[in-house]
């Protein structure tokens, strides 16, 4: 079967801990909507607070893991993805396992003896959301497990490798191992740009990893924030989406494809030094339950149909459709089978 272990991604697996809250919650731990953080010391007795005042949910999370198990989805062949990261030997990771494996994904977790399997928590208020994340055990990912004959083997097998920009804070040796792979065997690397304090405070690690990048995906206010802090001195997304994909390239087998999603307005793709947009399914607000996951399911859609070699418009439509599904759901989650024409 081609299309075996075609699609691979990295990342940081967290199980996330998802409540509707309020606005006083998020003014109390000093959090926005919209936004994505790694905890800090006043974050913390949060995880417990949700926990015990408000109705959770525990839902399989993580950038990347949450696109890759929504590429599984749409694409309906088992074992054609594969993903890596580091879990606790503990109940939530055990919950994980069970979760990933179910969704048909090739799962090679490092299990860490000591840290907890990372957690994450999703703030909903109107049908917006924050993450918080307790990264935990998903810190402790090391090149070392990469490098391993049976998941080195997940790397050779992939034609396609995805990792959010997440994995910038946790392994930047492994991104380099596996770019420099891509970049020599004319596969695609893809990444995406995440959330702001990457593009903000791991720009040397994300401009390190840039030049190997075929596909880089973001959202309206990480590309803002990525010309903010390369001093380009424009918010236009579409002038910004330009720019990124001109930038250099180790490799010149593939060019740089940008594509920023922004909201319910047109999703933006730069490549060729041309800007395309594209309509997005627009949705009542009424049947909106929460956009977390929205962002990860667009790419997850898209790649989806990247790895059947379909044209750009065919990838942004999945990824429409995807998202689509996953708002009107709590967290990332889908129903047994897609209805994606």
């Amino acid at each position: 079967m081609a299309y075996e272990g075609i699609l691979l991604g990295m990342g940081n697996p967290l199980l996330d801990i998802s409540a509707v809250v309020d606005e006083e919650f998020l003014n109390k731990y000093d959090i926005k909507l919209n936004n994505a953080i790694l905890a800090e010391e006043k974050h913390l007795p949060m995880y417990d607070e949700l926990a015990t005042k408000y109705n959770v949910e525990y839902i399989a999370g993580g950038a990347t893991q949450n696109t890759i198990r929504v590429a599984q989805w749409m694409l309906q062949i088992p074992g054609a993805t594969s993903y890596m990261g580091c879990i606790g030997k503990d109940k939530f990771g055990e919950e994980m396992k069970k979760n990933s494996q179910a969704a048909g994904v090739n799962v090679h977790y490092y299990e860490d003896e000591n840290a907890p399997t990372g957690t994450c928590a999703v703030c909903v208020v109107g049908g917006e959301r924050s993450l918080i994340a307790n990264l935990s055990a998903a810190n402790c990912y090391k090149a070392e497990h990469l490098k391993r004959p049976e998941n080195w083997a997940l790397v050779e097998k992939a034609k396609y490798i995805y990792i959010a920009g997440f994995f910038l804070t946790v392994s930047p040796d492994s991104i380099q191992l596996v770019a420099e792979h891509a970049a020599a065997k004319n596969k695609v690397f893809m990444m995406n740009l995440s959330a702001p304090f990457i593009c903000e405070f791991f720009r040397d690690a994300q401009e390190k990893a840039l030049p190997y990048v075929d596909y880089i995906f973001g959202n309206e206010t990480e590309a803002r924030t990525f010309s903010r802090v390369h001093g380009w001195e424009t918010e236009n997304v579409e002038e910004i989406a330009l720019k990124i994909s001109a930038l250099p390239k180790a490799s010149g087998t593939h060019k740089r494809t940008t594509i920023i999603t922004q909201g319910c307005d047109p999703v933006v793709v730069a490549e060729d030094g041309k800007v395309r947009l594209f309509p997005v399914i627009l949705l009542p607000k009424e049947k909106l339950v929460d956009t977390n996951g929205a962002g990860d399911a667009f790419v997850g859609g898209f790649l989806s149909q990247l790895v059947q070699e379909k044209s750009i418009a065919e990838c942004v439509r999945a990824g429409c459709y995807a998202a689509n599904v996953i708002i009107q759901r709590s967290g990332c989650t889908y129903p047994e089978k897609p209805d994606f024409k």
